[in-house]
């Protein structure tokens, strides 16, 4: 049985879907989309707006930036990608309360017909 089970597993061991969730973060952050499968993008969507928020509370006035930024250094594990979250990402949704990411599915994959989307930050606030 399943209970109390959270999470999608996606046939790989633990440390390699740490890894590979880890890897399509930091891709979205970097380049805005990526196009993976929808289960994959289901699994990311959510660590990718947690981080999202940890940013803009370690911005807000009463938050601390040096903390927000270890906690999101320590899950990408890459200062550059860390660095453009908190100084172009997170600032676009300071009066967004959520939904930092779109699905969008695109259909099936060709070699192997597993179904397909496209993950993409929406965009932000123009101020």
């Amino acid at each position: 049985m399943r209970h109390r089970i959270a999470g999608r597993i996606l046939s790989r061991d633990a440390g390699h879907r740490k890894a590979l969730f880890r890897n399509l973060v930091r891709d979205l952050y970097l380049y805005g989309r990526i196009t993976t499968t929808e289960a994959k993008a289901r699994a990311i969507r959510a660590d990718a707006e947690k981080l999202i928020s940890k940013a803009k509370r370690g911005l807000a006035e009463g938050g601390n930036p040096v903390h927000a930024q270890r906690l999101v250094n320590a899950y990408l594990n890459d200062k550059t990608v860390s660095h453009k979250l908190f100084a172009e990402i997170a600032p676009r949704y300071t009066n967004r309360p959520g939904g930092y990411t779109r699905m969008v599915k695109i259909g099936k994959r060709l070699g192997d017909a597993a179904d397909m989307a496209v993950l993409e930050l929406v965009e932000g606030d123009a101020a």
